[in-house]
């Protein structure tokens, strides 16, 4: 399957730079009250708000890059 790429720019829009862009992780943002803010925590807080706007099987993984030398990538596991 393919995505239009100007929806996918809306989804993340809405899925994630809405909810954590310039904010404190763990202050601002309810999923991260009980749930520390790592960067695996980030990566599946951005795989479940995506997987709302994006069809079922289309998302393939999230990768979140903390460093060069620090990557995380989540596949829905």
């Amino acid at each position: 399957m393919v995505i239009n790429l100007t929806d996918l720019k809306g989804y993340m829009e809405e899925a994630i730079m809405k909810p954590l862009d310039h904010k404190n992780l763990d202050l601002d943002v309810p999923y991260f009250a009980d749930i520390v803010s790592t960067t695996e925590n980030v990566a599946v807080y951005i795989w479940e708000n995506l997987q709302k706007f994006i069809p079922v099987g289309l998302l393939y993984k999230v990768k979140v890059y903390e460093t060069d030398n620090n990557i995380v990538v989540y596949k829905g596991e």
